[in-house]
């Protein structure tokens, strides 16, 4: 038996989540822009906890994004990524009405999951069921 390289599992890995979005109605396409919607809303979440050089924090008030300079303890306006990307997802899943989607924030794990009819037991919140659902890597 041969020893799978790291870039077959992530081939493996990237046509399993395809697969099981197409099986449930997604388009191609639509699976594609999902991928890069997680993998920006990941990156964000990154930024949010903070890298060495600092990170990006919102203001409640007014909803605009800085980047906060951890060397200098200087803001400068940096560009908003979160929110394009989650008019994108909610644009792409407006379009799949049994599908529910569920954006995980902790840039630890996936940072966007699909939620399909079953993957939460009726009455039980979504919270404590999403990693059931498929996740977009």
């Amino acid at each position: 038996m041969r020893h799978m390289s790291k870039k077959d599992r992530e081939r493996d890995r990237l046509y399993q989540m395809e697969n099981a979005l197409i099986t449930h109605g997604v388009a191609f396409e639509d699976t594609c822009a999902l991928r890069r919607i997680s993998m920006t809303l990941h990156r964000w979440h990154e930024l949010e906890c903070g890298v060495e050089s600092g990170g990006v924090e919102r203001d409640e008030t007014t909803g605009k994004v800085s980047w906060y300079n951890s060397y200098t303890g200087k803001r400068s306006p940096y560009a908003d990524r979160e929110t394009g990307a989650l008019k994108r997802l909610a644009a792409i899943m407006a379009r799949y009405p049994s599908l529910q989607s569920y954006v995980q924030g902790d840039p630890r794990g996936c940072a966007l999951y699909i939620i399909r009819p079953g993957d939460v037991p009726d009455g039980e919140n979504v919270d404590a069921y999403y990693s059931r659902g498929v996740a977009v890597y």
